[in-house]
């Protein structure tokens, strides 16, 4: 009976537990994500102004800044979910979905839609995140549903 509710009792600690909020990670320490958009590889910056945990689902983050290609400035909306997690004892990994969407201003503003991953050192002596890396893979879709780009980002 003991071992039945000590088991119960730390899998209701599992059920309960919040997700750190990780927002300002995406913010990328006021730096514009790089990469390319389109077989080309044009150049594209994506900047993270605004990121904030939502409060009824910890695993899900709403975003806000501008998407930027040649003379195309854009500003976009909305949010970055965390889909799975996997931890090792140095080393953190956060798999997710992202679905930003520009304002509609023309034949040149759209969806971007795709997956990330973002891994991490732990540095157990200072108990502070080193070495991120994230990335954003998806494509970008125009409103009118014309064009369709394969997109790529990095944090720098």
């Amino acid at each position: 009976m003991k071992k039945f509710l000590l088991l119960l009792i730390l899998a209701c600690n599992f059920a309960w537990a919040q997700m750190p909020d990780i927002s300002t990670v995406w913010l990328n320490n006021s730096k514009p994500y790089v990469g390319t958009i389109g077989n080309s590889g044009q150049a594209l910056k994506l900047k993270i102004s605004i990121s904030e945990q939502n409060k009824k689902n910890d695993q899900e983050y709403f975003v806000s800044g501008y998407s930027l290609v040649d003379d195309s400035y854009a500003k976009y909306e909305g949010k970055i979910t965390i889909t799975k997690y996997r931890d090792a004892k140095r080393k953190g990994v956060v798999f997710g979905d992202y679905e930003l969407a520009e304002e509609a201003k023309g034949k040149h503003s759209g969806i971007f839609k795709g997956k990330f991953v973002y891994t991490f050192k732990w540095n157990r002596k200072t108990e502070k995140i080193e070495g991120q890396y994230i990335e954003f893979i998806g494509d970008w879709k125009s409103y009118d549903g014309t064009l369709d780009f394969k997109t790529r980002l990095k944090n720098q």
